[in-house]
């Protein structure tokens, strides 16, 4: 058994399998999810996971080389956006539409269980060295 970090076994499975430049879709759970993608449904309840609490987790797991969130995010969920903003520093905002659109070529969606508008972003991976 795992002694830290995720002890999901799917998700710790696909966090596995990605490389440099693959997407990953962190959503709310009211973001529609798209055909082709694997996705790790992790939403409980309500709120429960949190997009910070995944978000963090992820954060700790993977190399990150960019983001690309909602321009919504700022006036609609100010926690959200204040939240990408001190994790995502190379953070890129495109209208939710567009966003959605993207979220097609992700490789990986993790769904949360958040229950505010627009905690969703897209991570592209990075390399370690």
């Amino acid at each position: 058994m795992k002694r830290a970090g995720i002890l999901n076994r799917h998700l710790a499975g696909a966090l596995a399998e990605l490389g440099h430049g693959d997407g990953v879709l962190v959503c709310d759970a009211g973001m529609p999810i798209p055909d082709g993608p694997r996705v790790v449904d992790l939403a409980f309840r309500a709120g429960v996971p949190s997009f910070a609490e995944v978000l963090d987790g992820l954060l700790a797991e993977l190399v990150i080389e960019g983001a690309t969130a909602a321009t919504e995010v700022r006036d609609a969920n100010p926690e959200a956006a204040a939240l990408l903003d001190a994790r995502c520093p190379a953070l890129h905002l495109v209208p939710h539409a567009h966003l959605k659109n993207l979220s097609a070529g992700a490789r990986l969606v993790v769904r949360t269980g958040e229950a505010r508008p627009y905690a969703n972003v897209l991570l592209r991976c990075g390399v370690f060295f």
